[in-house]
């Protein structure tokens, strides 16, 4: 489907070309005057060289043969050469009535169905989730959402720290605390418990305490190391344990990311890869990529018209371990054997931009993807506290994803309580929930991905401004209107959408003319931010209607049901604004 913005473009290039101009000056944009015109065409101060005439004839010229287009209410060329464009009621309304007719409200979708893998989340097992894992969680899931409603066909791969460093550090922890355990007996030939040694509890303590050990006790991280190696080299006891510390992290990961509304199609690790990587490293060696540094194995990446070092990627450590690197690149020939995708697109810290840099690049000069394989790095910024400094607890720890989200819940739940004291217990819990996640999620993807933010729960929680709240306010309310009109013998499913009576009514039929383009620049440039940005001024010209009319006490019936139309449509473009960014809304507030 056309966008608003083809369409006007198209007949005021006929205008330009009738005229006996380019028609490629007549490209329109929203007018950045909107108390003077809802459009705006500047192409004639462009053309005015070219034509060796005064902008404004040639303004003056296109103005006039638009007069009688029923497209447009009015024309104007304004000094020194610009169009000021207003469109018909009955051109707004028209667009509306087809974008109800398109599945996707007019996106345009492709022909076939591409295949993108995102790597999203990359939590380690045997840790519990911290806020430092939310804004890979959020952006990664609204990516996946917008890139599927768009026509692709997404993989959301959770990829699992799962095979690195702290599965030896647990072990050895382990080890320290429960050495009567069968798995450190190394005379012990029978079968191994089918329960854990330990409680996610417990496993969320043993970490961070063997962690923080290892910095301090030589001996102690040697020993770790060991065990690593001993784990991925397939020694039996260390693998029943690993079997066990990922059937107790991966229970907890999926109940709090499920919490947090993010899901995951494949729960894959850096394990699974494990397999690949012998073949792979023979393959770079034999085709001529790898080559010896210093004993290590690398791929020299650089290229001439690097402005800074981009050093060789390490394929393998001088011992022969593999490195992230190496997990990497045997993910992506996984991925590309396995879904044969057009693109993988990886949600995470913008720190790691160099080393995604080289991993894409050995994963090209490699050949390990097809020339036109799309490599995406979505870099995004720190989630910072008040300070300006990444996010602490008030005792100067990283909190836990699960705490904060609970603290918010419990703020929404006793506003809610305090607003409907008669709300059923249920009912409570799940509304306020609803207002929380859309007060973390709203509150991070309102920002551009790259940039840090200040994460302010105040100011995310409030039911006014530019937050998450504000939006589901503005939801509830559109539904109490309908329920109430039903409630009254209305039927909204007949409601029939008429020309706008007033310019507020107007503003919010062309706000909702824009969904599509918001849509589509998301998913072009990754960027959830555009939907919030266009949620947030659908809520705006809805609420200026609301103000300035009435809507269930107006007593012409033709008039109502317009305006029951326009909201039902309204309600609809933000369920799924709202469902794109990965929360929903709550029936009253």
């Amino acid at each position: 489907m056309e966008k608003v913005l083809e369409l006007i473009s198209k007949e005021v290039g006929d205008a330009f070309e009738a005229a006996g101009y380019d028609r490629e000056l007549g490209r329109v944009t929203i007018s950045n005057r909107p108390d003077l015109c809802e459009y705006q065409c500047n192409g004639a101060m462009a053309g005015a060289k070219k034509y060796g005439k005064a902008p404004f004839i040639i303004a003056d010229d296109v103005a006039a043969r638009l007069q009688d287009n029923s497209m447009f209410d009015k024309v104007e060329s304004v000094k020194p050469g610009f169009l000021n464009i207003t469109v018909s009621g009955d051109f707004a309304r028209g667009y509306i009535v087809k974008m109800l007719h398109e599945k996707h409200f007019g996106v345009d979708r492709p022909a076939h169905e591409p295949t993108y893998i995102i790597d999203y989340g990359g939590p380690n097992v045997a840790k519990s989730l911290h806020v430092g894992h939310l804004r890979s969680a959020v952006i990664g899931e609204s990516i996946k959402r917008i890139l599927k409603y768009t026509g692709n066909k997404v993989i959301g791969d959770a990829h699992l720290g799962d095979w690195g460093l702290q599965m030896g550090l647990v072990i050895t922890e382990l080890e320290v605390r429960k050495p009567d355990l069968c798995y450190f007996d190394p005379n012990y030939e029978g079968p191994y418990p089918k329960e854990a040694p330990f409680t996610v509890e417990e496993l969320g303590e043993i970490y961070p305490a063997a962690s923080a050990k290892s910095k301090e006790d030589e001996a102690f991280k040697a020993k770790a190391m060991d065990a690593t190696k001993k784990l991925q080299d397939g020694y039996k006891p260390y693998r029943a344990l690993w079997h066990h510390i990922m059937n107790v992290s991966l229970a907890d990961l999926k109940k709090n990311y499920k919490n947090l509304n993010v899901n995951f199609d494949l729960w894959k690790g850096e394990s699974d890869a494990d397999p690949v990587i012998p073949g792979m490293v023979e393959y770079m060696k034999s085709h001529g990529y790898a080559h010896e540094s210093q004993g290590a194995l690398v791929v020299d990446v650089a290229e001439e018209t690097d402005t800074k070092e981009v050093p060789p990627c390490m394929i393998l450590k001088s011992d022969g371990a593999s490195l992230y690197n190496t997990t990497d690149l045997a993910t992506i020939k996984q991925r590309m054997d396995d879904n044969h995708p057009e693109g993988i697109i990886y949600v995470v810290d913008k720190r790691q931009e160099l080393y995604f840099t080289q991993v894409f690049r050995c994963a090209r000069k490699t050949k390990l993807v097809m020339p036109e394989t799309e490599l995406h790095f979505v870099g995004f910024g720190t989630m910072n506290g008040k300070d300006g400094k990444p996010f602490k607890t008030r005792a100067g720890g990283v909190m836990p994803l699960g705490d904060l989200i609970a603290e918010i819940d419990d703020k929404m739940y006793n506003r809610i309580k305090e607003g409907n004291p008669e709300m059923p217990e249920d009912e409570a819990k799940d509304t306020s929930h609803k207002i929380a996640l859309s007060a973390l999620k709203y509150g991070d993807l309102s920002n551009q991905p790259s940039k840090d933010y200040i994460f302010d729960i105040e100011k995310f929680t409030s039911f006014e401004g530019d937050t998450g709240p504000y939006i589901l306010y503005t939801m509830v309310r559109i539904k109490s209107i309908l329920k109430k009109y039903e409630a009254e013998g209305g039927n909204v499913k007949e409601a029939l959408l008429a020309n706008p009576d007033s310019p507020a009514m107007k503003e919010l039929m062309l706000q909702l003319t824009r969904f599509a383009d918001a849509i589509e620049g998301a998913a072009k440039d990754f960027a959830p931010n555009r939907i919030c940005a266009y949620i947030y001024d659908l809520s705006n010209a809805f609420n200026s209607f609301y103000h300035g009319t009435k809507i269930l006490a107006e007593a012409d019936p033709d008039k109502k049901s317009s305006y029951i139309a326009l909201l039902a449509t309204t309600l609809k473009v933000l369920e799924t604004g709202i469902d794109l960014l990965g929360f929903d809304a709550p029936e009253r507030m």
